[in-house]
């Protein structure tokens, strides 16, 4: 049990971390720009005013967390987060409007959505420039992680990161789609792994690289990949492919009947939840703060897999009532 005397400071903490989180002492020193000898100290007295080891040393030349050390590693990154969101906080309060804000969405998103935040964004703070980038899986967290981007809205969270907040403000999913005179398109019935396997797949290739060696809903033998979903959308558009398409991207298509939503078991359609996603340490301002509500009041409204389908079916039918 902790002594009631124990009181850590915050300096011991995150020269806990960072020695637990590079691997050495070494390591720890030049992360900090510290003498190793300083690191060392710190790590001792953290180590006596706990009364518990944090690492093995035992002439290892590596450092190794004791199971109290391991324990302790998740108290000190909660505390250390908690005040990042204590500083974080005060900083949007002293913080005025933002000159600029740099937004990153992945193409997930419905265009529908983004278009009308993106007018209401600019009614309302019409002095404060946009800097937006649109891109594929892990482009939006990457930009986030980077610095390069404000506020993050995207999906897949594809590796776990203390420094970037995510809430889950909405979803969407993945439709598998051909061309209405693709061979694939062409079967009513229910298609099997069979019918797909021997067609040409189109498939995004992620430029950011967090997705590497990862390959989401791909089941045909013949591959062709593509840089982003809009080349991917025109070439199954054009009869060249089939392959999975954000629903709310191909539904005028699939309503025009120029493309045809595959039934296609094999292809995993559950939803994709999206997330505002920003650094810890860099609170939103108010209007990074707007778009964030703005994005969240418009994505939780989406409909779920079995609502889109029947909003395919009443469209399908007033377009041939119309017709």
């Amino acid at each position: 049990m902790m002594p009631m005397d124990a009181n850590p400071t915050l300096d011991q903490l995150q020269v806990f971390l960072a020695v637990a989180e590079t691997g050495s002492f070494s390591a720890a020193s030049r992360q900090l720009n510290r003498a190793q000898s300083v690191v060392s100290y710190t790590i001792s007295n953290l180590e006596a005013q706990l009364e518990v080891p944090l690492f093995e040393r035992g002439g290892a030349r590596q450092p190794k967390l004791t199971e109290a050390g391991k324990a302790m590693l998740t108290d000190a990154r909660r505390i250390v987060a908690d005040l990042q969101v204590m500083r974080a906080r005060a900083k949007s309060i002293k913080q005025g409007l933002e000159a600029q804000v740099s937004l990153a969405i992945s193409i997930m998103v419905p265009s529908e959505a983004v278009v009308a935040t993106l007018r209401g964004f600019r009614e309302k703070f019409p002095a404060v420039s946009l800097n937006l980038n649109v891109g594929e899986l892990g482009m939006v967290m990457g930009m986030v992680i980077d610095g390069k981007a404000d506020v993050g809205i995207g999906g897949a969270l594809l590796k776990q990161d203390d420094s970037v907040t995510a809430e889950k403000i909405g979803h969407s999913f993945m439709l598998p789609v051909a061309s209405a005179d693709h061979p694939l398109g062409l079967i009513e019935r229910p298609l099997t792994l069979a019918d797909v396997r021997e067609e040409v797949q189109l498939v995004v290739t992620d430029a950011s690289g967090l997705t590497s060696g990862r390959d989401f809903n791909v089941l045909s033998y013949r591959t062709w990949r593509v840089s982003d979903i809009a080349t991917k959308h025109q070439l199954i558009r054009g009869g060249l492919g089939w392959g999975g398409l954000p629903a709310s991207l191909v539904r005028k298509d699939i309503l025009k009947g120029k493309l045809v939503a595959l039934k296609l078991d094999a292809y995993e359609q559950g939803e994709y939840p999206l997330y505002a996603l920003r650094k810890a340490s860099n609170p939103p301002g108010p209007a990074a703060g707007w778009l964030i509500d703005s994005f969240r009041k418009r994505l939780s409204a989406c409909p779920n897999h079995a609502d889109f389908t029947a909003i395919l079916e009443a469209g399908k039918g007033m377009l041939a009532a119309a017709e």
